[in-house]
């Protein structure tokens, strides 16, 4: 007999008791999740702000945030600005000058921007691997609903967890300036819009929100087409032409497949179109994106993939030392995170394995854009070192959603099975994890590398002239825009010509900015500054040093004798 037919043969029950009572505790749980919920975010938030303080900001995360700045002020297209091979238009710059609507101008922007990036990456892709809550779960007789399936916050931790402590040496990488990391953020998102619609009940607007999101991504990073774009064009296409094979043409969820995938095309074509409507439009201009591959590298290229892997997962104990990591403790960091990369590979094998099986559409996309993004680098110039780590940033989110999808039902179940020692083991390497996370928060913060540059100008009453790049942009944010500094670079002939690279073209105009100071020496400066100088502007009518910088002072508007603009 049914469950059913037993509740029709019973005797009518008694009147239920008040909702009332029942509904306070309820909420009172719903509250505490959600207080909980904010205090790990703000936690979280903190602790990465406190790491991306232990570094450095660069000329390059200088160049985005004076972008934004500009966008702040009025000048939305970014005319008269030459950008990088990646604009960061649609993701990081919008975000930047919100932060500087608030705080102003100054190096904290970067800080504070990659920190609260980060933290969405651990909350979006735990939500992600959660997976979608079932419209009508299995009710016990007698028992409430439960909110979520179960195994759900086992997914949910085992990506937080994998995502929740980058590694020191990493955080020039991850919690620093955009290098791709952040792009990570508009494809969670994406993700997490296709895996909450089931595919028995499509909606015809995911499609259209999905192609329009793909495309301002790309818009802002290229890099999305090998991370989201290809991969879920053949997945889904792939596995919609088998679907309706197998099933004929009224199978549904091939067909919804089949759109998201055309919609992600659409989108990948659209986006890459940016720069030149940009630039049609009297916007910024893009340096072209570098796609050079060297196959004769391949054996250096895969080992240095492995390392950059290993990176980003916090563990790469072949090659510790290369940002920095010397002490005990750092190295001991590193090999506990050993476990978490080795969690992350298994994950990326069950995916692989589940590319041609019907069922969850984000497990076998997830697998080939990791093989995508970093098959791409293997083979590509930028596998040189460590430090071309940050083009296959992605993976690093990438990895943790498809472990926690594939392993976190798994790994609650051996945890109940073998509770007296699995159990102990998983407690140990989640505070190992907590831990890191402490560690890298309590770093002290350093300094930009031209501060000192930026005090010595003010104090001399110098506030434009010409520098090498690397001098700058980072300047130019240290003063908090009272100083500008263009960036300039030596020709064929040693003569000193603009270098558009990040830069603003306008601040070469001798009509809109006076420049009467070249930086001829200090921290990352040019070999044979001084002469190129001399040999472009003439003798100078005063040189002092102070701070470990030489600097040049004429009495006179430089920018009207520098060549004209040319790309170095």
């Amino acid at each position: 007999m049914t469950s059913l037919g037993r509740y029709q043969e019973a005797a009518a029950p008694a009147a239920p008791p008040a909702r009332a009572p029942a509904g306070r505790p309820l909420l009172a749980r719903r509250a505490a999740r959600a207080g909980l919920v904010v205090l790990a975010t703000a936690g979280l938030y903190f602790a990465y702000w406190r790491q991306s303080l232990a570094v450095g900001l660069s000329s390059d995360g200088s160049g985005n945030i004076l972008q934004a700045w500009d966008m702040l002020h009025g000048n939305l297209l970014l005319s008269h600005w030459w950008v990088s091979d990646v604009s960061f238009y649609t993701t990081e710059l919008p975000q930047y000058a919100l932060i500087e609507a608030i705080t102003g101008l100054g190096p904290w922007v970067v800080h504070a921007a990659a920190a609260m990036t980060y933290t969405l990456l651990v909350m979006l892709g735990a939500l992600l691997a959660r997976g979608a809550t079932p419209r009508n779960p299995p009710i016990t007789e007698g028992a409430p609903a439960p909110p979520y399936p179960p195994g759900a916050w086992a997914r949910a931790l085992l990506a937080a967890v994998l995502m929740v402590s980058p590694q020191l040496s990493a955080t020039s990488i991850v919690l620093l300036s955009p290098d791709h990391t952040g792009t990570a953020v508009p494809l969670l998102v994406i993700w997490l819009l296709i895996d909450r619609v089931p595919e028995s009940r499509p909606r015809w607007y995911v499609p259209v929100l999905v192609g329009l999101m793909f495309t301002l991504a790309m818009v802002g990073d290229p890099v999305i087409l090998l991370t989201g774009v290809a991969p879920l064009v053949l997945i889904g296409t792939g596995r919609a032409v088998t679907g309706l094979v197998r099933s004929g043409l009224r199978h549904v969820p091939a067909w919804y497949e089949l759109s998201l995938a055309m919609a992600a095309a659409a989108g990948g074509v659209a986006g890459s179109y940016g720069p030149r409507v940009m630039a049609a439009l009297g916007g910024y201009q893009q340096s072209p994106v570098s796609a050079d591959t060297d196959l004769s590298q391949l054996q250096h290229g895969s080992w240095v993939t492995l390392q950059g892997f290993l990176e980003l997962f916090g563990a790469n104990v072949f090659n510790p030392a290369f940002y920095g990591t010397t002490t005990p403790a750092e190295v001991a960091f590193v090999w506990l995170h050993l476990a978490g990369a080795l969690v992350v590979t298994c994950g990326l094998v069950v995916g692989l394995v589940r590319i041609f099986r019907p069922g969850d559409l984000i497990v076998p996309v997830f697998a080939v854009a990791i093989l995508a993004n970093a098959g791409a680098y293997m083979i590509s110039t930028h596998a040189q070192d460590l430090l071309g780590a940050r083009e296959m940033a992605a993976i690093l989110p990438l990895g943790a959603v498809l472990a926690g999808r594939v392993l976190g039902d798994r790994l609650a179940a051996w945890t109940r099975a073998a509770r007296y020692w699995l159990a102990p083991a998983l407690a140990v390497l989640t505070a190992g994890y907590l831990a890191t996370l402490g560690f890298g928060g309590a770093q002290p913060a350093r300094p930009g590398p031209n501060e000192p540059l930026a005090a010595v100008l003010t104090a001399h009453g110098l506030t434009g002239g010409l520098a090498t790049y690397w001098q700058a942009n980072s300047t130019n944010v240290d003063s908090h825009g009272r100083i500008v500094i263009s960036a300039v670079a030596q020709d064929v002939h040693d003569r000193l010509v603009p270098y558009l690279w990040e830069t603003n073209e306008a601040n070469y105009d001798p009509a809109r900015r006076y420049a009467n100071f070249v930086v001829a020496d200090g921290p990352s400066a040019l070999p044979g500054m001084k002469l190129s100088a001399e040999l472009t502007f003439g003798r100078p009518a005063q040189i002092f040093q102070a701070g470990g910088y030489t600097i040049m002072v004429w009495n006179k508007n430089l920018l009207a004798e520098l060549n004209d603009p040319g790309i170095t």
